[in-house]
């Protein structure tokens, strides 16, 4: 069963609209391999276009919808996205900016008001779904991710990547037909989409919730009894918090999952403490899709500094720590790049072979882009993040998009853009400018700036203005420099 509000729907439900997508697909004239894009927060129906898209081997792009319409319109064009499935909130931005699609794109809207409306294409549909072949290496989801240079890259999961996870999901998180999930992280996210499919494939009963709230989020935990849930960091410290304004029952609560983003050990105590159940941490990347390596409850409950720790390989996860410029192994608690090895390494980044090449290495080992050390009993240790990369709230943000935003202003000579520590959300952006000559900037103005052309979460939270970037000696920004103020109190370089 899936909950959704007052809505209950059987596997069986789901199944139907399934075929009925996988159908109208058919008709429109879509073929195995062409991309269809989704456009919304978390819904009932995002299921049907899955499961429908699956059926008719089309693959699904779905898009965060908290981008701005312009980065929604570079992912359509470089998706090649043919149909887009978009929520009514999002649609009228993205008809304005209609004329900027490279190729003609039909907007199929969740409303039943709407001109192209989801419901009426749904029930003109046939009934009988298409009988597609499709093969394990196939493509099936396409996530974008943020990239170094700026701009977003289609990471490529095929069905081995997918459910290599998947089918080990019960032995891992304890799911099976009798487990009630909570489901409530974006499914434009892998750790969201992944963590609905774990729950879905095994039978069991899915609450699902459009956006997260935390007092209805716990209201929620309590009227279905809900036995498996999976949070990030940010949610589990607004979920604590509002723990000890309202009085709910968790009791039902067997296990909670938690990732994307490091957890301080204050933060990560005072949860254990509220919902007394066990908790698993994973770690993973889109581009492994999801989790790779995992913190079992033994050792939570054996605390220390194995809390510290992103836990262990899964069976099937090959892991090694690499020297970033000569790309020798390094011995144990030698802190160098993570590389992976396994049947979940993506197939590749979407019609960027220059970003495949340097991520994929000899032997089938994935260059992670994260940096860090394996002690001797194989635990895993983050210490830095070799790309810049800023997590903030789970949300993956890349200095580099933001800096590309911030050097447009007339204003602006040069910038560096830094994760600096938040109590709640892990870390948040800043921005360290330097004014034009002659030039008195305002932040706030800057800040507005940046969020006329990005999502709200990449946008500075705060700018600070300086005389010079530091460089080396062949001009590169030491951001490292720029960081070490705010850091230096921290026993790791990220929060």
């Amino acid at each position: 069963m899936l909950f959704y509000g007052e809505q209950t729907l059987s596997y069986g439900d789901i199944d139907a609209q399934a075929d009925r997508v996988a159908a109208g697909l058919h008709a429109a004239g879509l073929s195995a391999g062409d991309r269809v894009a989704l456009l919304d927060k978390n819904s009932p129906e995002q299921f049907e276009i899955l499961f429908g898209n699956s059926k008719a081997g089309v693959v699904t792009v779905p898009i965060n919808w908290r981008l701005s319409p312009d980065e929604v319109i570079y992912i359509l064009n470089h998706s090649e996205a043919r149909i887009v499935f978009v929520g009514a909130e999002f649609a009228e931005p993205l008809m304005q900016r209609r004329a900027k699609l490279e190729r003609e794109v039909r907007i199929i809207v969740m409303d039943e008001d709407a001109g192209d409306a989801y419901s009426l294409w749904l029930t003109a549909a046939p009934t009988t779904a298409p009988r597609i072949e499709t093969k394990p290496d196939d493509v099936s989801l396409q996530l974008y991710t943020s990239g170094t240079t700026g701009r977003p890259k289609g990471v490529m999961l095929t069905s081995r990547n997918l459910f290599t996870l998947l089918n080990a999901s019960d032995d891992l998180w304890g799911l099976d037909s009798h487990s009630i999930s909570i489901v409530c992280m974006p499914l434009f996210h892998i750790g969201g989409i992944g963590w609905a499919l774990a729950c879905l494939l095994h039978g069991g009963a899915v609450c699902l919730t459009r956006e997260f709230e935390p007092k209805s989020m716990l209201a929620t935990i309590e009227a279905h009894k809900a036995t498996h849930a999976n949070f990030v960091p940010a949610m589990l410290a607004a979920l604590t918090d509002a723990a000890q304004h309202v009085e709910y029952d968790y009791s039902s609560l067997a296990l909670i999952l938690y990732g994307t983003a490091p957890i301080s050990k204050p933060l990560l105590m005072a949860s254990m403490r509220t919902f007394g159940c066990c908790f698993n941490q994973v770690y993973g990347l889109t581009e492994t899709t999801s989790a790779i390596t995992q913190l079992d409850w033994d050792d939570h409950k054996a605390g220390l500094d194995r809390l510290q720790s992103a836990g262990r390989a899964y069976p099937w996860i090959e892991l090694k720590i690499v020297d970033p410029n000569s790309e020798r192994q390094c011995r144990s608690g030698e802190t160098g790049e993570l590389w992976v090895k396994s049947a979940q390494n993506m197939k590749g980044y979407w019609r960027d072979p220059e970003a495949t090449l340097r991520s994929q290495k000899p032997g089938g080992w994935l260059a992670t882009g994260d940096a860090g050390y394996l002690d001797e009993d194989g635990y895993l240790f983050l210490t830095d993040r070799v790309k810049d990369m800023i997590v903030s709230g789970g949300e993956n943000i890349y200095p580099a998009e933001v800096e590309r935003v911030l050097v447009e202003h007339d204003m602006v000579n040069e910038v560096a853009v830094i994760g600096i520590p938040h109590d709640r959300w892990g870390e948040e952006v800043k921005a360290m400018v330097v004014p034009a000559s002659d030039v008195r900037l305002d932040e706030a103005e800057l800040i507005d700036w940046c969020r006329e052309h990005l999502a709200r979460y990449k946008c500075p939270k705060s700018v600070d203005f300086i005389d010079a970037l530091p460089r080396n000696a062949t001009g590169k920004v030491l951001k490292r420099i720029l960081r070490e103020p705010y850091w230096c109190e921290k026993d790791r370089a990220i929060n």
